[in-house]
């Protein structure tokens, strides 16, 4: 005997088997939904028969015969209709996403966009001619752990590994999240470096040599492993490799204090928005609703058409609205080359689920962000050198002295390279003994025999 129907269970049946839009529509407004959800399948019967009221109601889905068809061959192809409902299960499926993640975390309201936008994504990868690496850098008692268990749990076939091996890296499938990833520049590690730096990329291989038993005895053969997969990293001291950097997407975890969430027992499993979403991101995939390969096309031929733009035009050729006022978007945000290849899938997933803004606007954040940084890396390197090649002393030395001297060190004049920057820089690299604060401004007594030793790893 089979299992007892609960009420919304039933009404969808109703729904799903009726001739026409006009009995879907008439069975929907009948439903008494004040009645209990009895768990999360139920909760999902009662998210699509609110979307199928959406669509008939909005002239989206207008023949349901022409849908059933399509079912009963079998197709790969999706009409409109299906197109549309697919949207916008993908729309809740974000909004669970973000539902869940926020009853965990603590987050800057910004990332919780993106990581929902990064799962998403994972469940269309393959589709992707590559796909950004997620990396958290957090200090201790941030939700590092946490995140990366929620995004496991969340994304496309997630495993979460503590290390990370060459052998598992090209041998497991899926999304790969590694907590603790502080190695990499340890002895030894050099291949998987090297496979990190091109797994993010559709299309690279790893080829290793396996004994085959045969009648005759055994033989050596080839073995192919496709290495492309989603992978999130977390650490707290930030990536060492360069490279590797530069094919992520880096958000930074604050330490939180709102008992609320880091005090609450994960219990991901039991979490209806977090089964909800996971439920419609299995059936309601992104390359459903649009060919990624045909995007990325159209946005090769963008490119080639715009690249000499100074100013806002309009091609009366363009036939695709939706893509030229996405790929507006992008090229007005000047975000280039490695930045666009790593936003560009989730822009693509952000355009489908109406957030695309204000998506673009963190991405340009996370890269303006990066470059200061990387600039102030360039700038601490170059202080090294400064004070490595003054003469010793004990004595004390005005700031403004040294920032005179600085600047000419450099060859530059810009005008933020000031002194309460240079005073930040000397406080976070620890370049001076002491100091102290005079009439006349800030003196200290710099550590020359520090940035000497310090300049030796640059040089």
């Amino acid at each position: 005997m089979g299992k007892n129907r609960t009420y919304y269970e039933e009404q969808w049946i109703s729904v799903d088997t009726a001739e026409s839009t006009k009995e879907m529509l008439e069975i929907i407004d009948g439903i008494d939904f004040s009645k209990n959800i009895e768990g999360e399948e139920d909760g999902l019967h009662v998210r699509n028969l609110l979307v199928r009221k959406d669509l008939i109601k909005t002239g989206v889905m207008k023949n349901k015969s022409e849908m059933d068809k399509l079912k009963a061959e079998g197709k790969r192809e999706y009409s409109e209709e299906d197109k549309a409902e697919i949207k916008i299960k993908l729309q809740y499926a974000y909004g669970f996403i973000i539902e869940g993640l926020k009853k965990y975390l603590d987050l800057n309201e910004e990332n919780y966009n993106i990581i929902a936008l990064w799962i998403i994504g994972t469940y269309s990868h393959k589709e992707f001619p590559s796909y950004p690496y997620l990396f958290l850098n957090a200090m201790r008692g941030s939700g590092k752990t946490r995140t990366m268990k929620l995004i496991t749990f969340l994304a496309n076939n997630g495993a979460m590994l503590n290390s990370l091996t060459e052998a598992v890296l090209f041998r497991e499938n899926g999304t790969l999240c590694i907590d603790e990833f502080e190695g990499l520049g340890r002895k030894g590690t050099e291949a998987l470096k090297e496979l990190l730096n091109s797994a993010y990329k559709r299309g690279t291989k790893v080829k290793r040599m396996r004994k085959e038993k045969k009648f005759d005895g055994e033989r050596q053969v080839v073995e192919e492993f496709d290495v492309y997969r989603p992978i999130v990293m977390a650490n707290i001291y930030g990536l060492v490799d360069e490279a590797l950097k530069d094919r992520c997407i880096t958000l930074i975890l604050e330490k939180s204090n709102d008992y609320s969430k880091t005090n609450l027992v994960e219990l991901f499993e039991f979490e209806e928005s977090i089964i909800n979403a996971k439920n419609l991101l299995k059936s309601c995939r992104l390359c459903h609703v649009v060919t990624l390969l045909g995007v990325y096309r159209t946005w090769n031929d963008y490119v080639i058409e715009h690249h000499n733009d100074t100013h806002d035009t309009h091609n009366t050729n363009d036939t695709n609205t939706t893509n030229n006022t996405l790929f507006k978007k992008i090229k007005d945000s000047n975000l280039n080359g490695r930045e666009i290849e790593l936003c560009l899938p989730l822009f693509i997933v952000a355009e489908q689920l109406g957030v695309v803004d204000k998506t673009i606007n963190t991405l340009k954040n996370v890269f303006a962000e990066k470059k200061d940084e990387e600039l102030n890396e360039n700038l601490d390197i170059s202080l090294y050198d400064f004070f490595s090649q003054e003469k010793e002393s004990e004595s004390w030395v005005s700031q403004k002295e040294i920032l005179v001297k600085f600047k000419e060190f450099l060859g530059r004049n810009d005008e933020w390279i000031n002194d309460r920057w240079l005073g930040r820089r000397l406080t976070t690299l620890k370049l001076y003994k002491e100091k102290k604060r005079m009439a006349h401004g800030r003196y200290i007594v710099p550590n020359y025999k520090k940035a000497q030793e310090k300049i030796k790893m640059f040089k």
